[in-house]
């Protein structure tokens, strides 16, 4: 069973070890900022869709954002710019997508090593 609280609790960490602030968030996932609010306490959940775009812009897989017990250690980005729009958040997103994606490839070589 998915802990709506610990998902709530990884996302805002996340976001907050970002620079990222909870409006910033809501305008790449096409939400309302008090609905990112809530999904922080525990109080709703985003869906699917948007837990993977999350997780593509924080260089986390969904399986590491669902489990509790899970330290994620998510990719790191920096920003040299007063702001970042949406698309910006867009371009870093895939960006580390790809990056997680090499990463499984190369687990996936590793295990087939092995």
């Amino acid at each position: 069973m998915i802990n709506l609280n610990a998902i709530g609790i990884k996302l805002k960490s996340l976001r907050e070890r970002s620079g990222l602030n909870q409006a910033q968030l809501a305008a790449f996932l096409n939400v309302d900022q008090s609905y990112i609010s809530k999904c922080e306490k525990g109080e709703r959940q985003l869906s699917i869709d948007a837990l993977e775009k999350a997780c593509n812009l924080f260089g986390c897989t969904l399986q590491e954002l669902s489990d509790e017990h899970a330290d994620i250690q998510h990719l790191q980005f920096a920003f040299r710019a007063t702001s970042i729009s949406s698309e910006d958040l867009e371009a870093i997103a895939d960006i580390n997508k790809i990056a997680l994606n090499l990463k499984q490839m190369k687990a996936l070589l590793g295990v087939a090593q092995s």
